[in-house]
């Protein structure tokens, strides 16, 4: 018998994997690289230390941060062309809010309420349901609350097994610090545990006998954790890069301009279907601490503000934010009756169902058939695919046939996918690695896809022998008309440029 979180696992798993949503994942360029990257890690035996996709950039150092995920998706893409890459991100993504419903009843939050707030979370978090390795980081900034938030409990009330689960943070950091730069999460959840755990053991009271023993027990987690904090930041400093990577995180997220001019870091537009569903949650978050205020821990508190505050600061941030409020708010809601009712025997069934076959045979199912191509027989259920409708899909087809000169420069949101098409034959002149390429790299970029003054600059600077754009665009109307470029292609989407030849 299936429980609620198997039906959850395998309903996001086979609609994901089955439908135009397929296209969906594929819809952010950048995978382009990390496919590519990943590819060229197997084949060299090595991590990258310079760039080798962009003409501009073409021996600058360069930081591979996520190259472990690159290395998975790369196999994949090899082994099971693009459906590879999106089952292998249906699967994260079902498995994190499978969890997340499963971890919720484990908490008592009954079982209508822990399936509303997850089907919020999974609605809110399709604003980046995006084959790129932050996917995975959902999962383990969900893994690394739970044991952080579990251990707190149990020290509580006195288990003595609290102190095991912690122990797993700084093996899980070594992962997570070659897959994602957000296991920064990590570190901030750390860091609010720990202030819990301080203020927990400078709160605490001895006049009595039950407050002495948490005093102690505060103390003693406190130490624990720093113990653990200290441990993971050691296991992060295991990067190709050591310290540097992290000193490179930090200029990258502490720059203004980039932080201004990357849509993904912009604060949300509440006016998509995504959107209104964090706002519900926010709301709903509201409403319970106002009800449950006194049953808030300290670190409940901050891990609320610091959800409250990364989902409203950045786009990106919505489904980091929306696990963590899900995770704190859940369990307020916790039935205080007995089990009675048709909900109650509904949780207490969920709670003792295990086994899971039902995940495990649709896990496998969709492998074998992305295995075979992604047919089922002689049946075509699987073809992931880039969106002709969003990529110049067409336009690189005509480059690649009519073996057009690079380098290509295209809209950074593009050259991700002129990558993936074009590597190592032709070289791009920029792509979406804004770290790479730096503030006043995109300070002369922006001035010449708004066309402003001062906009030829960057084609003087920086070589490209063929430019793509998109249809519509104004650069590409005054390329046009400037007599020094001719149309070769053109389509619905994308418009290609070449150098008109000079006459002597």
């Amino acid at each position: 018998m299936p429980s609620v979180a198997d039906l959850i696992f395998v309903a996001l798993l086979t609609v994901l994997v089955f439908t135009p949503l397929s296209v969906r994942l594929l819809g952010d360029a950048g995978i382009g690289w990390h496919i590519r990257t990943g590819q060229q890690i197997l084949a060299t035996h090595a991590i990258p230390r310079v760039d080798s996709f962009s003409s501009t950039m073409a021996g600058k150092p360069w930081f591979a941060w996520e190259w472990l995920y690159d290395v998975v998706v790369g196999q994949l893409e090899a082994s099971l062309g693009l459906n590879g890459v999106v089952w292998f991100t249906a699967v994260a993504i079902a498995t994190l809010f499978a969890c997340m419903f499963r971890l919720l009843i484990a908490r008592g939050t009954q079982i209508w309420v822990a399936l509303a707030l997850v089907l919020l979370a999974i609605s809110a978090s399709t604003i980046h349901f995006l084959a790129r390795p932050h996917v995975v980081s959902w999962l383990f900034t969900l893994a690394w609350f739970w044991i952080l938030d579990s251990s707190e409990r149990e020290c509580l009330n006195s288990h003595a097994g609290h102190r095991r689960r912690l122990w797993l943070l700084p093996p899980l950091m070594l992962v997570w610090v070659n897959l994602h730069g957000g296991f920064l999460v990590g570190f901030v959840l750390l860091g609010i545990f720990w202030l819990g755990a301080v203020g927990a053991w400078f709160g605490a009271k001895e006049n009595r006998i039950e407050e002495s023993l948490r005093k102690i027990a505060a103390a003693e987690r406190t130490q624990n954790l720093t113990w653990v904090g200290f441990l993971s930041l050691v296991a992060s400093l295991a990067n190709p890069y050591g310290w540097r990577l992290h000193a490179h995180v930090y200029s990258y997220l502490s720059s203004r301009f980039l932080m201004d001019h990357i849509d993904e870091f912009q604060s949300p537009n509440f006016h998509g279907i995504a959107q209104k569903c964090f706002l519900v949650l926010l709301l709903i978050t509201l409403c319970a601490v106002v009800v449950r205020s006194r049953e808030l821990r300290m670190s409940q508190i901050l891990t609320l503000l610091f959800a409250v505050y990364a989902g409203l600061y950045a786009s990106r941030n919505i489904p980091v934010s929306a696990v963590l409020l899900v995770m704190v708010v859940g369990p307020l809601f916790s039935s205080r009756a007995s089990a009675k009712g048709f909900f109650q025997r509904m949780t207490a069934v969920e709670s003792g169902l295990r086994g899971h076959a039902w995940p495990i045979l649709a896990l496998l199912a969709t492998l074998l058939i992305a295995v075979n191509g992604g047919r089922a027989g002689s049946h075509p259920l699987m073809n992931a695919h880039f969106d002709t409708k969003r990529m110049p899909v067409e336009a690189v087809n005509y480059i690649e046939e009519n073996n057009v000169k690079g380098p290509v420069l295209s809209p950074d949101y593009w050259g991700g996918y002129l990558i993936y098409r074009l590597s190592p034959k032709l070289q791009v002149v920029l792509d979406d690695r804004h770290d790479l390429y730096g503030e006043d790299f995109f300070k002369s970029y922006l001035k010449l896809i708004h066309v402003e003054p001062g906009w030829e600059d960057f084609l003087r600077e920086h070589e490209s022998s063929c430019i793509i754009l998109p249809r519509q665009s104004a650069l590409a109307d005054r390329l046009a008309n400037s007599g020094a470029w001719k149309s070769i292609y053109a389509d619905d989407v994308a418009v290609a440029l070449v150098h008109r030849p000079t006459n002597k």
